[in-house]
């Protein structure tokens, strides 16, 4: 039977069942019993489409590798602690910035060589695993190919194509491929596990293409849902020169406000305690070189958070961005008579007027202008530049 952690797992019952048998060959090995070859393993990959729950998958397993029970519980204090994210031996990397540094990963490595504290293993999470630059996947393969007895890499990334992740790092992971969850499984989760409305949670779920955190903001943050009508306004939206400035601007706008909302009260938050950790507030002697001190670190966390909300910014505008992919994408299966299931089905009703006012060829020229917009704006062209080339392209088609 499905245990407690696994429940986080939306629709990826395949990983769930690999993963569950891991963490019981990975209590065997703790309690000194023999188990199956292979496992459990020192390293692995979980890849999958974004919103498919690399992550969470990678957080659900360090939960059940801390289990007391070995099951994943998930009422343990080693469940509870791991999936929180406070557990002493679970280290989860995110990377702030565009890129993870190789300062940052040696100094992961050296971390991860140390024997568990209160846990069963040390378990390392590598978000965005393809963020790692040259030198850190080097310093991570070091670590990878020599890995200490009680440790545990779980890396995310899209894919294992070499753009993604080494072909060295790889060779030493055992994969675990996640799919789009359905979007009846999506629905099921918000209802049950958010308190989402039902006519809520379907709707979300059959617009979220399959992203369940997207789907669960749609339904529970009304400015969500009015961006996204607003970015799905475009295609039909086009009608004059003037229109492609106006709407590169808002998108740019939108995914800046964005960013600022979603980063302000963390950022504020991260300097109150940094400045009281470092006796900010303080009376007596040694005020004065503390304050500095403090000052000085505060500027080094603002220039992180400033690295971090240009991070947050080009993923929620890479978000439109799959919107409008999805605009087009849906123009083209209108056209073409297929029954296959719209991105936006509640936008139905545009997409059958765009394709009697395009022609198949003019929607897939438009389509590619999304797709290399997105494939600029990850090779660092300026975003607005980036926006602008493809809204121009957008209205002459």
């Amino acid at each position: 039977m499905t245990q407690a952690v696994w429940s986080q797992l939306v629709g990826q019952e395949p990983a769930v069942e690999t993963l569950s048998a891991a963490a019981t060959s990975a209590a065997a090995l703790v309690a000194g019993e023999t188990t199956e070859a292979g496992a459990m393993t020192h390293a692995w990959l979980f890849t999958g489409p974004p919103g498919s729950g690399r992550s969470v998958a990678a957080r659900t397993f360090a939960a059940a590798l801390q289990c007391s029970l070995g099951l994943g519980c998930g009422g343990c204090t080693g469940c509870r602690t791991a999936l929180a994210g406070t557990h002493a031996d679970v280290r989860l990397v995110v990377p702030e910035g565009l890129s993870i540094s190789v300062a940052e990963m040696r100094a992961l490595v050296q971390a991860a060589a140390r024997r568990p504290t209160t846990g069963r293993w040390q378990v390392v999470i590598i978000e965005d695993a393809d963020r790692l630059t040259e030198g850190a996947a080097n310093a991570l393969l070091k670590a990878v190919e020599e890995p200490p007895e009680r440790t545990v890499f779980l890396l995310c990334a899209p894919s294992d194509h070499p753009e993604d992740v080494s072909v060295t790092i790889r060779s030493r992971c055992r994969l675990v491929t996640l799919r789009t969850p359905p979007p009846e499984a999506i629905a099921q989760v918000l209802v049950e596990r958010d308190g989402v409305d039902e006519a809520m949670a379907r709707w979300a779920a059959s617009v979220c293409g399959g992203h369940v955190g997207r789907a669960r903001r749609l339904a529970t943050d009304e400015s969500a849902r009015k961006r996204r009508d607003a970015v799905l306004r475009i295609p039909l939206g086009l009608r004059r020169p003037a229109d492609v400035f106006a709407c590169a601007d808002e998108l740019i706008k939108t995914a800046e406000a964005d960013a600022t909302e979603e980063s302000k009260a963390r950022d504020e938050a991260e300097q109150d305690a940094l400045r009281t950790a470092m006796g900010s507030g303080g009376t007596g002697k040694g005020v004065a070189a503390a304050k500095r001190a403090a000052d000085a670190a505060v500027r080094q966390l603002e220039k992180r958070q400033k690295s971090r909300a240009t991070r947050t910014q080009r993923d929620t505008l890479d978000l439109a961005l799959v919107d409008l992919a999805g605009f087009y994408r849906d123009v083209l299966v209108t056209a073409s008579g297929a029954g296959a299931a719209l991105n936006h089905p509640d936008h139905a009703e545009q997409s059958r007027s765009a394709a009697e006012q395009w022609t198949p060829a003019s929607a897939l020229r438009r389509l590619e202008a999304v797709l290399a917009c997105r494939e600029a704006i990850e090779w660092n062209v300026k975003p607005r530049i980036a926006v602008e080339a493809m809204v121009t392209t957008l209205r002459e088609g």
